[in-house]
């Protein structure tokens, strides 16, 4: 549908004696609206081509001098060619997963653990186990290949204050990014951004640096939502695009900086790993379809398998 309006009627009026006034032609008699008018007119406008709109039939009609009537059909016509499908219609809605209680049970799980952790518990042929000290992420000691306390350290928690921190606040952003993604693809995205963002930590942290908490996998998370929000609303710039983005900072400010033996290093990189997680899963969703049912348990499995190792390997290497 071809419509501008740059000038009002006692424009047209004015300047008739000037002007011979032609009306554009429209297929089938059908008339743009007022906004859709007023909008073409801007098309012409940047053209230099004088017009104006009056009502006509059940809608406005476009006019512009006799002389620059097939310019103005051929401006429109180019336009519109140009900007077919744009907007693009807003993302539908993806159906939510019905996985809220695995998700709780394994934040429950986390508690369980660290109360197991004040134990003291002995194994055979290794003897008392100290956790904290066998799992915290210390910077010297992934730096000369300790990998794996990148995990470990993601499980582990200085109190019981630092650890309802994390299952209250962190909770909220893991239950609703299982629920989008399915268990076992959000599980492994969140200890993937763990896992890199206290191996960054350790790389811009001094060698005696030494962090635990899940912490770094809750702001992996606020990255992760972060980005699957940007990058599904990018065509939308002017209304959606930046919104995402602000809030993840917003978060990440709010929640992230506070406190007296907070990690904001640790934050920081987990945040940037969820962000690189986000955008990498989003696209291949956008591009395969979220996994089904065999992937998403098989996913899930390597998660624990993953968690189970990284343990081994602490007891028996640490």
């Amino acid at each position: 549908m071809l419509i501008v309006s740059s000038m009002d009627l006692s424009s047209k009026n004015h300047d008739e004696d000037t002007f011979s006034w032609k009306p554009v032609p429209y297929a089938a008699g059908i008339y743009p609206t007022l906004k859709e008018a007023k909008n073409s007119a801007l098309v012409l406008d940047s053209r230099i081509i004088p017009c104006c709109i009056e009502p006509f039939g059940n809608g406005w009609r476009l006019l512009v001098p006799e002389q620059q009537v097939e310019s103005a059909i051929r401006e429109l016509a180019l336009y519109e060619e140009a900007n077919k499908g744009w907007p693009p219609p807003i993302p539908v809605s993806r159906q939510l997963f019905e996985n809220s209680l695995p998700t709780v049970s394994i934040l429950l799980l986390l508690a369980l653990f660290h109360n197991m952790t004040l134990l003291g518990i002995s194994i055979p042929g290794v003897g008392s186990v100290d956790f904290n000290k066998l799992g915290a992420a210390h910077s010297q000691e992934i730096m000369d290949g300790k990998l794996w306390q990148c995990i470990t350290a993601l499980t582990l928690h200085t109190d019981l204050s630092h650890l309802l921190s994390n299952l209250l606040i962190g909770g909220a952003f893991i239950l609703f990014l299982c629920r989008e993604i399915g268990s076992g693809p959000a599980w492994t995205l969140l200890l993937f951004s763990g896992f890199l963002g206290n191996f960054l930590n350790a790389w811009l942290q001094s060698p005696d640096h030494r962090s635990v908490g899940a912490s770094t996998a809750v702001f992996g998370a606020v990255g992760i939502l972060t980005a699957i929000s940007t990058l599904r609303y990018r065509h939308t710039v002017r209304k959606r695009w930046f919104v995402p983005v602000a809030a993840g900072f917003a978060i990440l400010a709010l929640l992230g900086t506070e406190g007296k033996n907070t990690d904001l290093g640790a934050h920081l990189t987990g945040f940037a790993s969820g962000l690189l997680s986000g955008l990498s899963a989003e696209y291949i969703i956008n591009r395969f379809g979220r996994p089904g049912g065999v992937l998403n348990i098989m996913l899930a499995f390597f998660s624990w398998a993953l968690v189970l190792s990284a343990w081994w390997a602490a007891v028996k290497f640490g």
